[in-house]
């Protein structure tokens, strides 16, 4: 009788174990965050000029260099020249060394070398995958006069998850800045 007992109880268990629904809590429900198509307009100065996204306030203009702030996203791109003065290994040495300091938080840094032979423009923009105080770097030069290096960073605490559908939407913005970029003399 003992055996008719346990045979019952397994097919009970059975039956109960087959069952579609899975009793696990289900994920927070996160939103979507969608940015609009970029429009750009025009940034003119006297060293340089550059295409930046409308949705973008240039701000912090001091001497040559710029912040653009994307107030929706609580972010800026930090833009900064410096002339050439037989100094522009140095100066290359230390964009690739600001971008690589980023290493110790992030997963990995992939680098896209950016190169526009008509309007004498040639850098590297650096892309930061992982909870990274700065999500991209890049700099710009013409090799000879003008040096100009930017950098992303977000108002809040790193976490790529949440940052990166603004990360990638700025960083589409800085190879609009590369690609736009021209040298005013």
């Amino acid at each position: 009788m003992s055996n008719k007992l346990f045979f019952l109880i397994l097919i009970l268990l059975c039956t109960y174990s087959c069952k579609d629904d899975v009793l696990l809590p289900k994920p927070k429900a996160q939103l979507r965050l969608e940015y609009p198509e970029a429009e750009f307009q025009k940034l003119v100065g006297d060293i340089y000029e550059f295409d930046y996204n409308s949705l973008a306030n240039v701000k912090n203009q001091k001497g040559y260099s710029l912040t653009i702030d994307y107030p929706t996203m609580k972010g800026s791109i930090f833009i900064t020249y410096k002339p050439i003065e037989n100094n522009l290994e140095k100066l290359m040495s230390d964009a690739q060394r600001l971008s690589y300091e980023h290493v110790v938080k992030a997963d990995g840094i992939e680098t896209d070398v950016f190169e526009n032979k008509k309007n004498k423009v040639y850098g590297v923009l650096y892309e930061v995958k992982g909870n990274a105080a700065s999500q991209s770097q890049f700099y710009v030069t013409d090799s000879l006069k003008h040096f100009v290096t930017g950098s992303v960073y977000f108002y809040t605490k790193p976490n790529y998850d949440s940052i990166y559908p603004a990360a990638a939407y700025i960083q589409k913005d800085i190879r609009s800045i590369m690609e736009s970029l021209k040298w005013k003399n």
